[in-house]
């Protein structure tokens, strides 16, 4: 194929290319098997015009940015919909599974209590039950305590979920790392409809990227039969969902994907760089390349082979406005801001010793950013660590911390839809199996009552004296049954003055999804538990990632796509036929 010189998109700069970069620059994407073809994406306006020559460069505009990310939300009419969940393992495998939710949800009953008994504590406590709290007595030291644990929904409820599988096969060698899914385009949306489909991203530890298209039809149970099963999960193939095939121009495991628009995706590894990648033909546009870490600080007993440091990109944030991007890496303790319309790097933020003794980072941790992400609206940003975050400002100065209590690691942490919350809540997952929510607009907390840094890092200089922000509201949790960490969620409003979904994947193999009523996540002093379990579907796998989105489209359009699938198959079968004849 011959090679041809990649041109700018979207106001992306391109810098100079290495071997490799024009070794697969006129190469589309690899496929993983011979016998899958690559379904040909129609373009969706996103593309440039060429005009004497020259490629008219697009600026990114922020109300289509939005528009196009916005989460497609269904009418006050509609009383059901069908979201579809799409989880990645240890084990390799990429399982996806519908669940029916309804508008209508129980009432959140009353919050766990958990009474302190050490003081009335006697040897016939440990056998007995009183108002229907069940006592548990400490073997260590003789207390005992009452914990009032939440009901399961009752089975007559109408919030029952039914969980029907679409897709479960191994997709790489190794772990499964990341997923992401395009945006969903709403139907105000020039041009579009809400029965497109959605393409899915996979980045493992075998350095791939597999690419998927998914409909956004749900399983229509008239037309399609489901195959019973040993589990009790009925199975519903759709044939719709293809496999597109591979992007190998990675050296490393990779470790974020995302689609700020669904014209783009952007990929960061293990290598130190961030690749774009134009969805309509496959094509990487631009690397950008992160300065690999100093190794400092290691120890002199390390068996670590030479320049194998610490290093790689560990997650990454993109601007609304698409003008701007974060990324935090392996072995540094910084932030770096990328200007995404030269595609050169923008600055550079360092974490301070009182910084990180403040987020919780002691002498002996790693002090690295492990996740990044900006509100809905793009005034502000926090950034992840292990044990703590930290918001930022628009002038990149901190303004405030979050301290979960009691003090436990995090694991993902998400923003409210801009649709649930006029004012910016911050989720966030922990190590315990709780998802607290934090209002990151206004300090709930003063400066003098934040908890105390870690005594182990030497400050230098002036302490650090932020608000500590206190957590509004509690999901899950012991109180609720659940010990397990939560690896990763998804938060979803698919009604129209509705309630929200949290979808929650455990590494025990659980999936759960909660409901929130509107008036639950008001501002309050204390953390008080809300949320209805509403089903929880079990994996059988360690969960390391889980998407999910709303299946906007209808059964009426899902016949004239399954006729246009079957005779794409006819057409293979065909070429195929003719293939054997001629050999």
């Amino acid at each position: 194929m011959a090679k041809r010189k990649l041109d700018g998109v979207d106001g992306v700069a391109l810098p100079a290319s290495t071997k490799r970069g024009k070794q697969d620059a006129g190469k589309p994407a690899r496929q993983t098997s011979n016998s899958v073809k690559p379904v040909p994406i129609k373009s969706n306006g996103d593309a440039p015009k060429k005009e004497n020559g020259t490629v008219q460069k697009k600026k990114p505009v922020v109300e289509d940015a939005v528009l196009e990310s916005a989460v497609v939300q269904l009418g006050e009419d509609v009383d059901s919909a069908t979201i579809q969940i799409i989880t990645g393992s240890y084990e390799r495998t990429l399982h996806g599974f519908t669940a029916v939710i309804s508008r209508t949800i129980p009432e959140p009953r009353d919050a766990p209590e958990l009474k302190d008994t050490s003081n009335e504590a006697t040897e016939d406590d440990s056998t007995s039950k009183l108002n229907g709290k069940s006592k548990v007595a400490d073997a260590t030291n003789g207390t005992s305590s009452a914990i009032t644990k939440k009901d399961p929904p009752s089975k007559d409820s109408k919030a029952t979920l039914s969980f029907t599988d679409t897709f479960l096969f191994t997709a790489h060698t190794s772990s499964i790392r990341c997923l992401a899914v395009s945006p969903l385009k709403s139907a105000s949306t020039p041009g579009s409809n809400t029965s497109q489909s959605v393409l899915l991203a996979t980045g493992s530890a075998d350095e791939r990227i597999n690419l998927y298209n998914l409909s956004t039809v749900p399983p229509n149970p008239s037309s399609i039969p489901k195959l019973p099963t040993l589990a009790g999960t009925s199975i519903s193939e759709n044939p719709r969902n293809r496999e597109l095939g591979a992007l190998l121009h990675h050296l490393s495991a990779v470790t974020c994907l995302a689609f700020p628009t669904r014209a783009k995706l952007l990929s960061a590894a293990g290598d130190n760089t961030i690749a774009i990648t134009r969805t309509r033909d496959w094509t990487p546009l631009s690397t950008i390349r992160a300065p690999v870490p100093k190794a400092v600080g290691r120890p002199s007993g390390d068996t670590a082979a030479p320049g194998e440091v610490p290093a790689g990109v560990n997650d990454i944030a993109v601007h609304p406005s698409l003008k701007l991007m974060l990324s935090v890496g392996k072995g540094e303790k910084c932030m770096r801001l990328w200007n995404l319309v030269t595609g050169k790097k923008a600055g550079v933020l360092n974490f301070s010793r009182d910084l990180l003794a403040a987020a919780g980072e002691g002498r002996w941790d790693t002090g690295e950013g492990r996740k990044v992400e900006w509100d809905p609206a793009g005034e502000e940003y926090v950034v992840g660590f292990e044990r703590g975050v930290v918001v930022f400002g628009m002038d990149s100065k901190p303004s405030a911390l979050i301290l979960p209590t009691p003090r436990t690691k995090l694991h993902q942490l998400h923003y409210l839809p801009s649709t649930a919350s006029t004012t910016p809540i911050l989720a966030l997952s922990t190590e315990d199996g709780r998802i607290l929510f934090y209002p990151t607009a206004a300090p709930t907390t003063s400066p003098s009552s934040s908890p105390a840094p870690d005594t182990s890092l030497p400050n230098k200089g002036p302490a650090l004296d932020l608000p500590s922000l206190s957590p509004i509201a509690t999901l899950g949790g012991a109180l609720a049954g659940i010990a397990g960490r939560i690896r990763d969620f998804t938060i979803l409003a698919p009604f129209i003055n509705g309630p929200l979904f949290v979808v929650t994947g455990s590494s025990d193999g659980a999936v759960r999804i909660w409901g929130i009523q509107a008036g639950e996540l008001e501002h309050s002093t204390d953390a008080k538990q809300v949320g209805t379990l509403l089903g929880t579907y079990e994996t059988g796998a360690r969960i390391t990632c889980l998407t999910s989105f709303v299946m906007s489209g209808t059964a009426e359009e899902k016949g004239e796509e399954e006729q246009a699938v079957v005779g794409a198959d006819a057409l293979e079968s065909s070429d195929s036929g003719e293939e054997s004849k001629s050999d």
